[in-house]
């Protein structure tokens, strides 16, 4: 900084040459006596050393030499005054620089005025005096004036003998703030460094240094480009104005800048940007998240995000993508990728297909379909030299050999990369694939990835996908998913928000709209807490589709307080390598409960709640649905629940612990409950009561107990008389099991109320 030059300040006083009247012997103010005045000094025009000067003779003790000219002073500018001065004749006297300093051009400021004085030793001999003045009180300031000083009138004074002879150079006033800089400014320049701006030369060495001499100071980069060869890491705010390029193997790690504007304007771009502070978000433990500051990327290829982390497979430490938008641009890049090929599979190595052929083209990450294969199928890993594909869950129904198809969708966020990634956040982003493209593919292993306050916008495939076991523990909150698919007939959509193969997965106060499905869950201890997932269209008696699949036999899950708005939760056990039922645990540990249920202009064999086995032999062995509101408009529906029978039905005989009680239906025909609290009117006497429970009792199940038997007024018998003794039951009567029998010890008649169990509870 020059004030000289930036805001045309006149510091220098004008040469002696100009006249004694800019002089003066007081103190330079207005109507102060000048040295044209007095005899005392006399220009000299042509001196050995100084040319042009001022011979001045000492008449009283303190001699003063002001410029009557007022120096504007500055906060924040630093003055160096510079004289040169020399004996010539009579005693030999002192000398020091001086000044009048003032708030205006007549008010004096108290602040120090003088500066060291200097003795004369030898005639002839120049001795150069200078002095620094200014604001702040900093290392190498002579005179520390303040704020309050505007002005200043300077010179010197000659002090000690009279009679003393001395000539004067012209005095020097010149701004050199720019000395104290690296001292009052908060940053250090690469430049001053030696980096070079030209993108070749390599400035590693230049940026190590500035890093270094920052000490807590930012660093600058100012215009140009410039090229770093190996990793970086700034511990202080960065400041750029210029890019860098550096090898794709290389951090550029700004640990107080971890943010997508400051790496855009590392890099150039926000994609890049992106990429780079991911790059340095996994490679450097001083920084929790990446936060986009509200910016959007234009993306226009999938991220695959364990090679920007430097091909890094495993990664267990907490980090977050937080705050601001990515946007997906139209693109090839996005296509998906579809091979077909023969190979074996066999329900004893159950996640394995073998005997792959073109197995070098199939991808990982690509969902398989085919005979037998149950949804959200994933090629998890696989083996070239063995011909051999790992899958994320087994098949259920595909024994020997057959032709597979491997379609491989593109992720915007590409996580199979790693073999373990835990604790990894998606948080306040909003995900706009706008139809191009996929969302999330999460790594092959690894725990608790979490997905909150986010929007997902038209993902084309999918939203969320696991291929392996990377969503144990997965949480995805309050997070809005959008169709691409809002026009489409429900039974023509492909897409899905999420799948999950491993458990204790919290789903959890979501907004879902218009996918093919919702979820698919094949693990356990999920935990399904109000969500609200409409998947309905615009058809009069249209077709509707699983919202929620559940595909493990034992989930032990809750489904409590979401909004199933035209879709149905189906419980299947596809994902079963032998799903015939075999000594094991059949259907059982799931509650539904609190739930609203609602359809619109559906078909009236429209069902909400759905168990479809794959193999026979199966049956409920604990399953709770209480409290839920069902309801249909423009239309009825026969029932709520059902049993999609397209490979096998249930084993009534077995069912245990199956409760359904305190629903309201609204336009639904049939009731359906266990246990059921049926009237019965036996107006003619007789010795045997049947009561049919018939369609009252869930998934068509049998009425297997008889729970209670009160009468409503008196029970007589055929002649009228009050009978006292009670009935015994027999379950399990008439047509499919659904009526009980009452048996009386003589004709009776009368009213009771009978509650019948479909299940036997434990």
């Amino acid at each position: 900084m020059n004030k000289a030059i930036t805001d045309g300040l006149t510091l220098m006083p004008l040469p002696f040459a100009s006249g004694l009247a800019l002089w003066s012997s007081e103190d330079g103010t207005p109507g102060a006596t000048t040295y044209a005045e007095l005899a005392t000094a006399a220009l000299v025009p042509a001196d050995q050393d100084f040319g042009d000067c001022l011979e001045m003779i000492k008449v009283s003790a303190t001699q003063k030499l002001r410029y009557m000219g007022e120096t504007p002073i500055v906060p924040g500018c630093y003055l160096r005054v510079k004289v040169k001065i020399k004996a010539i004749s009579g005693p030999l006297c002192s000398v020091r620089i001086a000044a009048w300093a003032g708030s205006n051009s007549t008010k004096n400021v108290s602040v120090p005025q003088t500066g060291p004085t200097v003795d004369l030793t030898a005639y002839g001999k120049i001795e150069t005096l200078e002095l620094i003045i200014g604001s702040g009180p900093r290392k190498g300031v002579d005179l520390v004036w303040g704020t309050t000083p505007v002005l200043a009138h300077f010179g010197l004074d000659l002090t000690g003998a009279n009679t003393a002879v001395v000539r004067i150079a012209n005095i020097e006033i010149a701004d050199i703030t720019s000395a104290f800089h690296r001292t009052m400014m908060d940053w250090v320049d690469v430049v001053d460094y030696g980096a070079v701006g030209d993108g070749q030369t390599d400035c590693i060495n230049a940026f190590r240094a500035a890093e270094d001499a920052a000490n807590g100071r930012s660093v600058l980069i100012p215009e140009g480009q410039y090229y770093l060869s190996e990793n970086m890491t700034f511990t202080g705010i960065v400041r750029f104005q210029g890019t860098v390029v550096m090898p794709a193997n290389k951090r550029l790690a700004l640990t107080r800048n971890l943010d997508l504007p400051t790496y855009a304007k590392a890099f150039g771009n926000e994609m890049e940007g992106f990429r780079r502070g991911f790059q340095a978000l996994m490679g450097f433990s001083d920084n929790v998240s990446f936060d986009l500051c509200g910016r959007r990327v234009d993306v226009n290829a999938p991220f695959d995000m364990s090679e920007l982390a430097g091909d890094m497979t495993f990664f267990a430490i907490r980090r977050v993508i937080c705050n601001g938008q990515f946007y997906a641009q139209d693109s090839t890049a996005w296509n998906n990728q579809t091979v077909t090929s023969r190979a074996r599979y066999s329900s004893d190595t159950p996640t394995t297909l073998s005997n792959v052929q073109n197995i070098e083209n199939v991808p990982v990450g690509a969902l398989v379909t085919g005979n037998g294969v149950g949804r959200e199928v994933y090629v998890r890993e696989k083996d070239v030299a063995a011909g051999t594909i790992t899958l994320n869950l087994p098949l259920f129904d595909a024994p020997g050999n057959q032709i597979y198809t491997f379609t491989r969708f593109q992720y915007l966020f590409d996580f199979s990369g790693f073999s373990n990634l835990s604790k990894f956040e998606f948080k306040d982003v909003d995900l706009q694939c706008n139809g191009h493209c996929s969302t999330i593919m999460l790594a092959r292993g690894g725990n608790i990835f979490r997905v909150s306050d986010c929007v997902f916008t038209k993902p084309k495939d999918r939203a969320i996908t696991s291929i392996g076991s990377g969503c144990q523990g997965m949480h995805v909150d309050n997070t809005h998913f959008i169709s691409p698919e809002q026009e489409i007939r429900t039974q023509d959509r492909i897409s899905l928000v999420l799948n999950a193969n491993a458990n204790d997965v919290k789903i959890r106060n979501n907004l879902v709209a218009r996918f093919g499905n919702f979820a698919v869950l094949a693990g356990s201890g999920n935990q399904i807490l109000g969500n609200h997932f409409y998947l309905g269209d615009n058809e009069t008696d249209g077709l509707r589709r699983a919202g929620l699949i559940i595909t493990a036999i034992t989930p032990k899950t809750t489904i409590t307080g979401n909004y199933v708005d035209n879709c149905f939760i189906e419980w299947s056990n596809e994902h079963d390598p032998n799903p015939g039922f075999n000594d094991e645990y059949s259907f059982g540990e799931m509650t539904i409960t609190g739930n609203i249920f609602t359809a619109n202009d559906v078909a009236s064999w429209f069902n909400f709640l759905v168990i479809a086995p794959k193999g026979s032999g199966h049956f409920v062995r604990g399953l709770t649905i209480t409290d839920n509101a069902f309801r249909t408009y423009n239309g009825w529906i026969d029932r709520v629940d059902g049993v999609d029978t397209s490979y096998a039905g249930l084993n009534y005989d077995r069912t245990t612990n199956l409760t359904m009680t305190g629903n309201v239906f609204n336009s639904i025909k049939q009731v359906s409950g266990t246990p059921m609290m049926l009237a019965h009117v036996q107006n003619t006497a007789a010795s045997t009561w049947t009561i049919d429970a018939g369609a009252f009792l869930p998934f068509g199940c049998t009425a297997r107990t008889v729970q209670s038997v009160q009468s409503e007024g008196p029970i007589t018998s055929g002649s009228n008389e009050p009978l006292w003794n009670m009935p015994y039951a027999l379950t399990e009567r008439g047509t499919g099991k659904k009526s009980v029998t009452l048996n009386w010890a003589e004709a009776a008649r009368g009213k009771v109320h009978v509650t019948i169990r479909a299940d036997q509870p434990i």
